[in-house]
């Protein structure tokens, strides 16, 4: 049985304007809630566990090819762009011209050389706490004795 309604009202809103939006039973799904999820789901599911030297090791491990670096448009050519990569090797800046269907590995090779230094940079600070730790519960400050309640008498000269 379905509740009574005025004439020209929605059932489920009760707005009688023409082409009101109507509730649906369907569950709606937003792109943006869709997006946030997957985000948070990258990003922050780890952010409350610590790294440790042994896990940044692992994931400097997974780096298979690095290269030094940037990639860039020399001029456009009749057939598509003509690439550069340009580097400093033995303190010399090297320029290299690079075929167009080299460059997509190119450039996630120069990428994952700029992984691999926030890595090392990680694994560095985090080595570093490690020994600071290590040495500052190693070097307790010795306690003073505690001072006696007795009056202190003096020692004569003599």
């Amino acid at each position: 049985m379905t509740a009574p309604t005025l004439q020209g009202q929605s059932r489920i809103t009760g707005d009688s304007r023409p082409g009101a939006r109507q509730k649906s039973s369907k569950l709606s799904i937003t792109p943006f809630f869709v997006v946030v999820v997957y985000v948070y789901g990258i990003y922050y599911k780890d952010m409350n566990t610590r790294p440790t030297p042994q896990s940044v090791l692992q994931d400097i491990a997974q780096i298979q090819r690095l290269d030094r670096g940037t990639v860039s448009v020399l001029r456009q050519g009749p057939e598509g762009p003509y690439y550069n990569h340009q580097c400093y090797e033995n303190g010399r800046n090297v320029s290299r011209y690079v075929p167009s269907e080299q460059v997509p590995e190119l450039k996630e090779s120069i990428a994952n050389f700029h992984r691999f230094e926030q890595l090392m940079k990680q694994y560095v600070d985090l080595m570093v706490g490690k020994t600071r730790a290590e040495r500052e519960a190693g070097s307790k400050k010795k306690t003073p004795p505690p001072n006696s309640s007795w009056p202190k008498t003096r020692k004569s000269n003599s």
